[in-house]
């Protein structure tokens, strides 16, 4: 009773997490921004060898970023968590996405990669799905099953297109929307991450939507010197900002604090992206997240 095809409905809340959906409905309330810097000397090191493996598709920072991504909402369970309609559901997988430019000119496409993880994948399985997406993608012409849906109804007669939207959006807020519609929106995955340093922009802010399900924003900035402190001493080496939008509502600050430094431990040691997203990590590992 009450689950989604997606999600599961929760019905054992605490009493603050029940009464927050209706204090305050809407995501976009209640959004809460972080932002943190990853030195890169390790992982440029093991992208390096990495990179060996596959001289026709390297490996890079991206796919290392949605890996650490996915990997710590797979061991943080409340953030795979969502509100909608007043209610708190728990995704039913661990799913991300991010929007592909066919060409990087200002006429070019876009159109939309959804990845849905599954809990024994590694960097491997994840640099290969992200492979296969973007050749495909790339494709001039090609569109996701979203974008040709969006399509068919901007072909309407507006008379016609504008309540059948209408009609569309209130389905989704009632939880009611027919899955193939949704199929590669971005807005209903458990993260969406926007790659700004690729087109050479430093990080930025990006806001929650009331459209959709999706609690959490990754945005990365354009890599580069970065300076860091070391016992006080101010030292410039290569490094990269990242952004982390969150619903506040589904979880409180000291948990948010515990999985950007789990997402942070998995880009500063990256070997730990060769296990299984849903290995736990160990007791030392643990330790360093204090």
């Amino acid at each position: 009773m009450g689950d989604r095809f997606d999600a599961r409905y929760i019905k054992d809340l605490d009493s603050m997490h029940f009464i927050m959906p209706f204090m305050y409905p809407d995501r976009c309330d209640n959004q809460a921004f972080f932002t943190f810097k990853i030195d890169l000397t390790n992982l440029n090191a093991y992208l390096k060898k990495k990179c060996e493996s596959d001289p026709e598709y390297k490996y890079n920072l991206f796919q290392c970023i949605v890996t650490a991504t996915l990997k710590t909402i797979t061991l943080r369970s409340k953030l795979s968590m969502f509100i909608h309609n007043r209610k708190m559901y728990k995704r039913n997988e661990v799913s991300a996405a991010f929007t592909v430019k066919q060409e990087f000119t200002d006429e070019g496409s876009e159109v939309l990669a959804f990845i849905h993880a599954k809990p024994e994948w590694t960097i491997d399985d994840v640099h290969n799905e992200i492979k296969r997406q973007l050749k495909k993608l790339k494709t001039k012409g090609e569109v996701d099953d979203s974008t040709a849906d969006i399509d068919v109804l901007n072909k309407l007669p507006k008379w016609i297109s504008r309540p059948a939207v209408r009609f569309i959006c209130w389905l989704e807020k009632k939880g009611m929307i027919p899955k193939s519609l949704v199929a590669t929106d971005p807005y209903h995955s458990s993260v969406v991450l926007a790659n700004l340093g690729s087109i050479g922009l430093p990080n930025g802010y990006h806001h929650l939507t009331n459209w959709g399900t999706t609690s959490m924003f990754v945005l990365i900035g354009n890599a580069g010197r970065l300076p860091f402190f070391d016992n006080e001493e101010l030292t410039f080496r290569d490094g990269v900002e990242i952004g982390f939008t969150v619903d506040e509502r589904i979880a409180d600050g000291f948990y948010f604090s515990k999985s950007i430094k789990m997402l942070e431990l998995f880009l500063q040691e990256p070997e730990l992206l060769e296990r299984p997203l849903n290995e736990k990590l160990s007791d030392e590992q643990w330790a360093k997240l204090k």
